[in-house]
C-alpha cells in the first residue's frame, strides 16, 4: 500500500514550528537495552490464574437529598505515583494511579457511578514528581512544561459535557497547577450525566503524552445508572455486574514498566513508535487473574483500554457471550455471538451465562493478530487473558435476572436531514527508509486551522478513508455516531497517488473508486457508538449527531464554548503522532 512521504528535515521542521520543544522536562535517563526475547521471558515467568480479579474502589457521583432524591455531587479525585503489584510473585511497579489519597490509588483507577440526570462535579488534582516514570519523545507534539512536572489532564470517554470539562490536550496542568496548557481554564470538570445510561471510561489525554500517562497507569471506569432502567431490564447486577478493563504491559525484571526508549525512526523520532503492544495481559490490574462465578448469569462490562491491541475475545468450554451493549448505548435487542471484537477504547456490554456448562472452568481467549488486521498471529501469552472458575452445584440464591428480547430503541440512524457530508481521510507518512513518521488527517496537524465545524443540535455524515494499512478506532469526543456503510476502495494505490498530490478527495473522484465489495456492519455494533473501526482501504460511512439522542433534544450547555473538542485514531501512539484535530461547534 502507497502511503505519504516527507522529508526529514521539513519533518523536523513542523515539529519545532508546531510543538515549541523546550528541554525544560526531559525523559527519563535509558536503562540497559532489553530484547523482545527477555521482555517475553518476563512475562512467561509469571504463573497465569493465580491472583483474584480485582472489583476496583467505587466511588459515587451523586448524593441522597431529602427524601432520598438524588443531588449533584463532588468528588475529588487525585493522580499519585505509587506501588502496585501485578502479580503475587512480581515486585511491585512504580506506577501512575487515579485515587482519593495517595495510599488508596490503584490501577485501575476507583471506578465512578453515577445516575441519569444527575450531575457530578469532579475536581482533579495533579500529585505526580518532577519526572515521569517512562520515556517520551520530544520531537512530535508534547506538552512541555517549564517548571517541569508530569503534564496531565482528564477526558471522560463517551461523556457529553462542555467543552471546558472535556480534557482538551492543551488543558494540561502540572503539580499545584505550577505549569498550565493553553486551553486549562479551571481544576473542576461538571459532567451533567444528561445522556443515556451506559459505560464510560476516564483517561489522561495531555497533548503527546497519552500514550505513555496511560501506560503508567492512568485509567478508570466510569458508569451512568438509569435506576427506572435497571429494574425494566432485569439484568444482572450486584455483585454479579463487574468492569473488566483489559491492557497489555510489558515488565523489566526488576517490576518496572517497560516502554521503548528507542523509536523505529531514530533520526526523527529518538523514542516514538507507531503502536505498543506488551506481552502480558493485565485485567482490572492483574495479570491473568481468576475469578470464582456462581453457576448464574453475569454481565461484563468489557472495556479494551489498551495502548493500540485489539482483543478478539471468545470463551472455552462452548460459552457464548450475549452482547446487550456496545460502548455507552445498549442494543435494541441482544446479540449472543461466540466472537467480541474491540479496537483500543470500545466497550462491549455483555451476559454470560455460567449455568450453560457442566465444566468447572472457561478460559477467556484472544486471537486478534497485532498489529490489527495485517500483523503477527497471537503467542501462548497474549491468546490468554482471564480465567473463570465455575464453582459446583446450583447458585447461592435463584437467578431471578434475565436478558430480556428487547432492550432500548434510539432514534434510527440515518442520512436523512443530515446538513453536512464531510470526507475525513486518514494518511501514513513515511520517511526515506519507509518507516512512519506521523499520521495525520486530511493531511493536517493537531495544530492547523479548525476545518470541521458542525452546527450544534445538527446531523452530519462523514465518510472516513482510509488509505493506511491499519484499522484505526476513531472517537469523536462530545459525539454519537454510528457506522452505516463500509465499501471498499478499488485501485487504491492510483486514489492514494492522487491524494498525495490534491489532497482532497472529491478532486480525486472519490464516488469512482469507492465501488468495491461491502464489508458487514456486526449486528453487535448497531447502535450509537463513541468509537466506530475504519477498516483499512475502505470508506465508512458514519452518520454522527450533535445532540442527545434519546430525543433529538439540544445539550443542556453551550457546546460552542472554548477550547472546543477533538476527534482522533484511539490508537494511542497514533495519536500522539499527530492522528487527532480540532472539533469546534458553531451556533
Amino acid at each position: 500500500m502507497m502511503k505519504m512521504k516527507i522529508s526529514t528535515a521539513v519533518h523536523f521542521l513542523l515539529m519545532i514550528i508546531f510543538c515549541g520543544v523546550t528541554a525544560a522536562t526531559p525523559p527519563p535517563p535509558a536503562p540497559p537495552p532489553v530484547t523482545e526475547a527477555a521482555l517475553k521471558k518476563v512475562a512467561a515467568s509469571l504463573k497465569m490464574y493465580v491472583d483474584e480479579l480485582p472489583e476496583m474502589p467505587k466511588l459515587y457521583g451523586y448524593t441522597k437529598g431529602s427524601g432520598d432524591s438524588p443531588k449533584p455531587g463532588k468528588l475529588t479525585i487525585g493522580m499519585y505515583e505509587t506501588k502496585w503489584k501485578f502479580h503475587r510473585d512480581f515486585p511491585a511497579t512504580t506506577v501512575f494511579a487515579y485515587g482519593t489519597s495517595a495510599e488508596t490509588a490503584t490501577v485501575p483507577g476507583p471506578t465512578i457511578e453515577t445516575l441519569h440526570g444527575v450531575a457530578t462535579n469532579v475536581t482533579w488534582e495533579n500529585f505526580l514528581p518532577q519526572s515521569h516514570i517512562l520515556p517520551f519523545d520530544t520531537t512530535i507534539a508534547t506538552a512541555i512544561p517549564s517548571h517541569g512536572g508530569v503534564p496531565t489532564v482528564v477526558h471522560l470517554h463517551g461523556g457529553i459535557h462542555p467543552p471546558q470539562s472535556d480534557g482538551n490536550p492543551l488543558a494540561w496542568f502540572t503539580a499545584g497547577f505550577r505549569d498550565t496548557g493553553s486551553a486549562w481554564t479551571e481544576s473542576t470538570y461538571l459532567y451533567p450525566n444528561v445522556q443515556h445510561a451506559g459505560n464510560l471510561w476516564y483517561h489522561d489525554h495531555a497533548l503527546g503524552l497519552t500514550r505513555v500517562n496511560l501506560l503508567a497507569g492512568l485509567i478508570g471506569s466510569y458508569v451512568i445508572r438509569d435506576p427506572t432502567e435497571d429494574s425494566t431490564l432485569n439484568l444482572p447486577r450486584g455483585e454479579f455486574d463487574r468492569h473488566l478493563m483489559v491492557v497489555d504491559r510489558s515488565f523489566y525484571k526488576d517490576g518496572s514498566l517497560y516502554m521503548n526508549y528507542t523509536g523505529d525512526n531514530p533520526t526523527i523520532h529518538p523514542q516514538w513508535q507507531p503502536e505498543y503492544f506488551g506481552d502480558a495481559i493485565i485485567v482490572n490490574g492483574k495479570a491473568w487473574p481468576y475469578l470464582r462465578v456462581q453457576r448464574r448469569k453475569y454481565r461484563f462490562r468489557i472495556i479494551n483500554s489498551s495502548n493500540a491491541r485489539y482483543f478478539r475475545f471468545s470463551l472455552t468450554n462452548g460459552l457464548s457471550f450475549v452482547q446487550v451493549g456496545s460502548d455507552a448505548s445498549f442494543l435494541s435487542s441482544p446479540v449472543t455471538t461466540r466472537i467480541i471484537f474491540l479496537a483500543p477504547s470500545e466497550i462491549a456490554d455483555v451476559v454470560i451465562d455460567f449455568s450453560k456448562t457442566s465444566e468447572s472452568e472457561s478460559v477467556l481467549r484472544n486471537s486478534a493478530p497485532y498489529p490489527y488486521p495485517s500483523g503477527s498471529a497471537v503467542d501462548k501469552l497474549n491468546s490468554k487473558v482471564m480465567k473463570f472458575i465455575i464453582l459446583p452445584g446450583p447458585p447461592k440464591s435463584p437467578d431471578t435476572s434475565k436478558v430480556p428480547q428487547s432492550l432500548k430503541n434510539y432514534p434510527a440512524a440515518t442520512t436523512t436531514g443530515a446538513t453536512t457530508k464531510r470526507y475525513i481521510v486518514l494518511h501514513e507518512y513515511e520517511s526515506s527508509t519507509g518507516n512512519p513518521t506521523h499520521l495525520y488527517i486530511n493531511g493536517k496537524s493537531f495544530f492547523d486551522p479548525v476545518t470541521e465545524t458542525p452546527k450544534s443540535g445538527t446531523t452530519e455524515v462523514w465518510e472516513v478513508i482510509n488509505l493506511t494499512q491499519d484499522n484505526h478506532p476513531l472517537h469523536i469526543h462530545l459525539a454519537e455516531f454510528q457506522a452505516i456503510k463500509i465499501q471498499q476502495i478499488v485501485d487504491l494505490a492510483r486514489f492514494t497517488s492522487c491524494m498525495n498530490i490534491k489532497n482532497n478527495a472529491i478532486a480525486c473522484n472519490v464516488t469512482s473508486h469507492v465501488t468495491g465489495k461491502l464489508h458487514r456492519v456486526p449486528d453487535y455494533e448497531k447502535t450509537w457508538k463513541n468509537v466506530v473501526k475504519i477498516e483499512p482501504g475502505y470508506q465508512t460511512t458514519v452518520v454522527v449527531k450533535f445532540n442527545l439522542i434519546d430525543n433529538d433534544a439540544p445539550y443542556p450547555f453551550d457546546a460552542t464554548a472554548q477550547p472546543g473538542y477533538v476527534y482522533h485514531c484511539h490508537i494511542l501512539d497514533h495519536e500522539d503522532n499527530e492522528m487527532i484535530r480540532p472539533l469546534k461547534l458553531v451556533a
